[in-house]
């Protein structure tokens, strides 16, 4: 087998205290590096809370987690919300979806710089995105310009459509040993920041955890402000390459 698949499940739940601990929905991924080096995320995203969310992403990257070309369909309160095509070029990103506010979009902007990310919400990504980091700085903070997201809202619940924000601010803290529930690991602790002004409502400190490896496999994450969520991976399994087990 040539190519390499990670699949796993991701719990979601509440930190608020009216609710501690409670499941407010889950994730169920693959991610598969290709040997052209491309990587394939599989996300089906369930969050419960009223008006519950089904999401389903497909999404490509390359090495660098720039992306490819991405698939989103959406559900809120149990009801169609939207679905849509999104490709990436190094010079302009295009957008072929449907949804209930908008209608039929089609969208094609152009791009001084190529797309760095493309945010499409499922938590799985989020470590993905810590690949941006240079860890070769050590700990410290870089601002990334040329982000993109398939919704502008906290939990991408709108769209899909092409939404350009200004960046984002990506901290590295360093490296810990954690338990979760699939197990212990070392960890690298990511904070991603400098959100303000970027979206219609300023994103709540998060932080999270990835494996110390090239995988950068969140292992759990948190919300603060508002929200109060947690995020945890529960169990997960590599399929193909060295590590088959």
């Amino acid at each position: 087998m040539k190519h390499r698949t990670i699949r796993g499940t991701i719990q979601y739940t509440s930190k608020k205290p009216e609710r501690f601990g409670q499941e407010r929905g889950r994730e169920f991924f693959t991610l598969t590096n290709q040997s052209d080096g491309v990587q394939v995320m599989h996300a089906h995203c369930e969050i419960d809370d009223e008006p519950n969310v089904v999401r389903d992403v497909v999404q490509s990257m390359r090495q660098d987690c720039s992306p490819i070309d991405c698939s989103v369909r959406l559900s809120v309160g149990d009801k169609y919300e939207g679905s849509g095509w999104l490709r990436f070029t190094d010079t302009y990103a295009e957008c072929e979806t449907h949804n209930q506010r908008d209608g039929r979009i089609s969208q094609r902007i152009e791009l001084e710089q190529p797309v760095k990310w493309l945010q499409s919400h499922p938590i799985v990504g989020d470590g993905i995105l810590m690949k941006l980091y240079d860890l070769s700085q050590g700990p410290g903070k870089t601002f990334f310009p040329d982000i993109m997201l398939t919704s502008p809202d906290h939990r991408g619940a709108t769209g899909p459509l092409l939404f350009k924000m200004n960046g984002l601010g990506i901290r590295y803290v360093g490296e810990e040993s954690i338990v979760v529930q699939a197990g212990k690991f070392i960890a690298r602790h990511f904070q991603v920041v400098d959100t303000a002004g970027n979206l219609p409502e300023e994103h709540p400190p998060y932080n999270l955890w990835v494996t110390a490896d090239d995988d950068y496999l969140l292992l759990k994450a948190g919300v603060d402000g508002y929200m109060q969520t947690h995020y945890e991976l529960t169990e997960f399994e590599i399929i193909g390459g060295e590590n088959e087990q």
